[in-house]
């Protein structure tokens, strides 16, 4: 059984928290646009439903009396987080806020170096990002979610980003001076850095390549791409690679791909949202820009 708790209303706990910083029901009234009767009839009637004086009124002005001085300092705090909040979200410059959940290793290495152009586009839209590494899925705290996987999720708007290749990837110079491998067939010499939950990982690409007869099995597991690509810098082995997501690496020299073999994926990362939810015009803005640099990057591919 479910116990209600017992809340006095919002308006009485702002006229007793304004009165209380005063010490003056008419200052506090003026602060909230209300009469001073108004003010000092809802104390009383919270002062009513505890049974207890909040006040001690005195000839030129009021005092907490001990009840009042406990409770102030819980009353204040609620009513500061609350305004906080209800501004952060809802007011003046946070109408436009939009919320994106996106995969973490796709927004450092994919989303994060085009965003000044989302921004310049639209400096008045707010945007908060949170990561999809350990939230539910069913969590309908997003506007918008970026997943990797197949593109196939029930209940889902779904728009494709990206159309990789896998390639394997290390450091220019590994640990204790060694050189990345010149053929697939030295793999076996070499530590494999595996990301969980993919399924086209090292024996999927090893099996397209035809050298399945490499052990795929031995080498070190992530659980996300991002670990195993910063493991792949820092000379500690190879991992697969996709395509858009360490171009920029490459470029950078942080990273070689050592093989000209190259897989295309099954796997992809995609935009996604409620099939039926409704988009503001700032969601449905950034959705937009999305797909076109989706296509851009495609096409520059």
């Amino acid at each position: 059984m479910v116990v209600k708790k017992r809340l006095p209303p919002l308006n009485w706990l702002r006229a007793f928290e304004a009165s209380a910083r005063h010490l003056n029901f008419t200052q506090a009234a003026a602060e909230l646009n209300l009469t001073q009767a108004a003010i000092s009839q809802q104390v009383k009637g919270l002062e009513s439903q505890f049974g207890v004086r909040l006040f001690k009124r005195l000839p030129r002005g009021l005092e907490l009396t001990e009840a009042g001085q406990a409770y102030m300092p819980a009353v204040h705090e609620a009513v500061e987080r609350l305004a906080a909040a209800t501004d952060e979200l809802f007011g003046q410059g946070r109408k436009r806020l939009l919320t994106v959940r996106a995969n973490l290793v796709f927004f450092t290495n994919w989303l994060a170096p085009r965003l000044y152009r989302f921004r310049a586009l639209h400096p008045d839209i707010s945007l908060r990002f949170t990561s999809n590494i350990w939230l539910d899925e069913r969590a309908k705290d997003a506007d918008m979610d970026i997943r990797y996987g197949q593109g196939v999720w029930p209940g889902l708007k779904v728009r494709r980003l990206t159309w990789d290749e896998l390639i394997p990837v290390c450091s220019p110079a590994l640990c204790n001076g060694a050189q990345p491998p010149c053929s697939p067939n030295e793999l076996g010499d070499y530590t494999m850095l595996h990301v969980i939950g993919y399924e086209e990982g090292w024996g999927y690409w090893l099996n397209q390549t035809g050298f399945r007869h490499i052990d795929a099995s031995q080498g070190m597991q992530f659980d996300t791409l991002i670990t195993a690509l910063e493991m792949a810098t820092q000379g500690h082995g190879l991992a697969l690679g996709r395509t858009s997501l360490v171009a920029g690496l490459i470029a950078t020299g942080r990273l070689v791909a050592p093989f000209e073999q190259r897989v295309a994926t099954n796997e992809a990362f995609y935009l996604t949202c409620q099939d039926h939810d409704y988009l503001s015009p700032q969601a449905l803005a950034f959705w937009s820009w999305l797909e076109q640099e989706a296509e851009s990057a495609s096409t520059a591919s």
